[in-house]
C-alpha cells in the first residue's frame, strides 16, 4: 500500500477541500480548496435576486460539482502521485442538507421552470424556516407516544429532513409533488460521483428519524398532513453502512476529477461523524467536538440510551459495532466572527487581539456570562429560535471582555451536553478537538478549565477530509473495516489541554449561572427571545409560520 493513494473531499458550508492521502499510513500529500460561487443565500435567490424569508439558508448543486471539477484534480496536481495510484474517494457533507430531485437525481432548481421557486433549491443545514414545522412534528409524535422521539432526545431538529420535507409540502405543494426524491446532499454528490443512488446509515439515523429499520409510521405522518404519508418514498432505500462501496467512479466523474474510472466510491458520510476516524476516536467515552462555524459532538457508546435534547443516537451512526450519540451547538466560530466583523471597535477588530487581551483576565473578571444562542440552540433545546444574550454588561466593559465571554458561553454549552450524556448513562472521558478553531489557544483552555477534562488535539487540520479519505480506503478494500484503518491512517495529539484546578472552581460558579440563565430563558421562565423573534418577522412584514 506504499504507493496508494484515496482521495477523501470535505464540504463545508462555504467550500469544499479535496485531500489526496497515502493509504500505508495516511500521510496527506496534497490538498486543495474550491469556494462556492453562490457561498449561502440567505438574504435573496441568486437566480432572480428576490428576498428570502427571514432564517432561510439555500445553495446551488452545481457549486458542489465544481468542487470535483477544480479541488479534486488540483489536488493531485499539488500532491504529485499519478491518477493511476489513486484507488478510491470518500465524501463528507454538513447536515441536514438536503435536496429536492426528479428520481434520476436531476435537481428541481435545474429544471428552467423551477429556478425562480426557492423551495427548489438545496436547503442548507442552517436553514431554520422549518421551525413551526419541527414544533408540530414534536408536539404531535409526543401526543401519539411515537417510540422514536426518544432516541431523538424528545425532539426532532427543525434543520432535519422532516421538518424541511414538511415546510416544502405546506409552504410550495407543487414543487413537492415534483420532488422524486429528496437527498442529503452527501447522498446526491455520491450519486453523482458513481450513477448509483444510495442512503447512508448516518444521515438516514440521525436526521431522516430512520430507527430499527423503519422511518415514522404512515398514521403519524396523516395526523401532521394527509398529503405527507407519501415522504419516506422520496427519501427510499435501505441504508448503507459507513465504510461500504457505493459504486464505481462513473466516466463522467472521471472526466471531473482527474481520477481513473472505475475507482471505488465511499458511501457518504457527515463532516463531523467522520472524523472520529481521522482523530482515532471510535473508542467509547472519546467525545470528537467538530469546532468551526458550528461544533458538533459525537461520542461512541455500548448500549442505546436515551438522553434528553439530544441529536440522536444511532446504531452504527459513527462506526459499526457502536451506538454512535450526536449533540450540536448550532454556533461558536460564527459568534466569534459575528463580535469581530460586525460589533468590535476600530483597534480590536481581530481575534488575534482580542484573544491575546482576555487572556491577561482572570476567570471571573469581566464580570459577564453570555448565552450562546446567536444561531438558535441545537442541543440540548432544540429551538432555533433562541437568540443570544449577554448580562452584566457596565460602562467599564471593553471588547476582550465581551469577546471572552463569548468564548466562554460555547464552553459552557458544551459542558451542558457533556453533562447530558453522562446523566443518562454515556460518560465522556475525554475531550478530542477538531477543525479550525483548534488553533486558539485561549479558547481551548477555557474548554479545557471548564469541561474539567483534558483536550486532546486532532493531528491534521483536514479531519473531515482525512475522515472521508479513511473510508475510501476501506470502501477500496484496504482495509477490513473503519477501525484497523483509523488505527493506521488516524493521527492526534492526546492531552494537549489539562484543566487547571483552580480555574475549573473559579468556572464551576459561573457555570451555575450560565445554568440559571439558560433554563430561565430557555425552558419557559421567560419566552422573551421567541416573543423579540415574532416581533422583528412582524416588522419586516414577513411570517415565520
Amino acid at each position: 500500500m506504499s504507493d496508494r493513494y484515496v482521495v477523501g473531499v470535505d464540504y463545508g458550508t462555504l467550500s469544499g477541500r479535496a485531500l489526496v492521502v497515502r493509504v500505508s499510513d495516511g500521510a496527506e500529500v496534497g490538498t486543495a480548496v474550491h469556494e462556492y460561487r453562490h457561498a449561502v443565500m440567505d438574504t435573496v435567490l441568486a437566480a432572480t435576486g428576490a428576498p428570502l424569508p427571514p432564517d432561510w439558508a439555500l445553495q446551488d448543486p452545481d457549486d458542489y460539482r465544481e468542487v470535483l471539477r477544480h479541488a479534486v484534480p488540483a489536488a493531485l496536481a499539488d500532491s504529485g502521485v499519478p491518477a493511476e495510484h489513486v484507488i478510491g474517494i470518500g465524501i463528507d457533507f454538513t447536515a441536514c442538507t438536503v435536496l429536492p430531485t426528479l428520481a434520476d437525481g436531476t435537481p428541481l432548481c435545474e429544471l428552467p421552470d423551477l429556478r425562480e421557486r426557492p423551495h427548489a433549491w438545496v436547503k442548507l443545514w442552517k436553514h431554520h424556516a422549518a421551525q413551526p414545522h419541527a414544533d408540530r412534528i414534536n408536539r404531535v409524535a409526543a401526543e401519539r407516544g411515537e417510540p422514536w422521539l426518544g432516541r431523538y432526545g424528545g425532539k426532532i431538529s427543525a434543520e432535519w429532513q422532516y421538518a424541511k420535507g414538511l415546510q416544502l409540502l405546506e409552504e410550495d405543494p407543487a414543487v413537492y409533488a415534483r420532488a422524486e426524491r429528496f437527498v442529503e446532499a452527501a447522498d446526491w454528490i455520491v450519486w453523482q460521483l458513481c450513477g448509483v443512488e444510495t442512503r447512508n446509515v448516518c444521515t438516514a439515523g440521525y436526521k431522516g428519524i430512520f430507527q430499527d429499520g423503519a422511518g415514522p409510521s404512515a398514521d403519524y405522518l396523516s395526523a401532521l398532513n394527509p398529503n405527507f404519508i407519501g415522504f419516506p418514498a422520496k427519501l427510499d432505500g435501505p441504508p448503507a453502512a459507513l465504510g461500504e462501496r457505493a459504486g464505481s467512479l462513473t466516466a463522467q466523474a472521471a472526466a471531473w476529477t482527474g481520477l481513473p474510472e472505475g475507482i471505488a466510491v465511499a458511501v457518504g458520510n457527515v463532516d463531523a461523524h467522520v472524523t472520529a476516524a481521522a482523530a482515532q476516536a471510535l473508542e467509547p467515552g472519546r467525545l470528537v467536538a467538530i469546532m468551526g462555524t458550528s461544533t458538533c459532538h459525537v461520542v461512541n457508546g455500548t448500549v442505546p440510551a436515551e438522553v434528553a435534547g439530544m441529536c440522536g443516537v444511532v446504531d452504527g451512526g459513527i462506526s459499526a459495532g457502536a451506538w454512535g450519540y450526536e449533540a450540536g451547538q448550532s454556533g461558536v466560530g460564527d459568534i466569534f466572527g459575528w463580535y469581530v466583523e460586525h460589533a468590535a471597535p476600530a483597534g480590536y477588530a481581530s481575534h488575534e487581539v482580542l484573544s491575546q487581551q482576555a487572556a491577561a483576565q482572570p476567570v471571573g473578571a469581566h464580570g459577564l456570562i453570555a448565552l450562546d444562542w446567536w444561531n438558535g440552540n441545537r442541543s440540548l433545546l432544540v429551538n432555533h429560535d433562541l437568540s443570544g444574550l449577554i448580562v452584566g454588561l457596565t460602562l467599564a466593559t471593553r471588547p476582550p471582555d465581551v469577546y471572552r465571554a463569548l468564548l466562554e458561553s460555547t464552553a459552557y454549552g458544551t459542558r451542558m451536553i457533556i453533562e447530558a450524556f453522562a446523566e443518562a448513562g454515556v460518560p465522556v472521558e475525554e475531550i478530542v478537538v477538531a477543525g479550525g478553531l483548534t488553533t486558539n489557544t485561549l479558547l481551548m483552555q477555557i474548554y479545557a478549565d471548564v469541561t474539567n477534562r483534558p483536550l486532546s488535539i486532532i493531528g491534521s487540520a483536514q479531519g473531515p477530509a482525512l475522515g472521508s479519505a479513511i473510508h475510501a480506503a476501506v470502501a477500496a478494500g484496504a482495509y477490513p473495516d473503519v477501525h484497523k484503518a483509523s488505527d493506521a491512517m488516524g493521527r492526534v495529539h492526546r492531552g494537549v489541554y489539562q484543566p487547571d484546578p483552580e480555574r475549573a472552581a473559579a468556572y464551576d460558579a459561573l457555570y451555575a449561572q450560565y445554568r440559571l440563565l439558560h433554563d430561565h430563558f430557555g425552558r419557559g421562565g421567560d419566552d422573551v427571545m421567541l416573543r423579540l423573534r415574532a416581533i422583528r418577522n412582524a416588522a419586516r412584514g414577513e411570517s415565520h409560520a
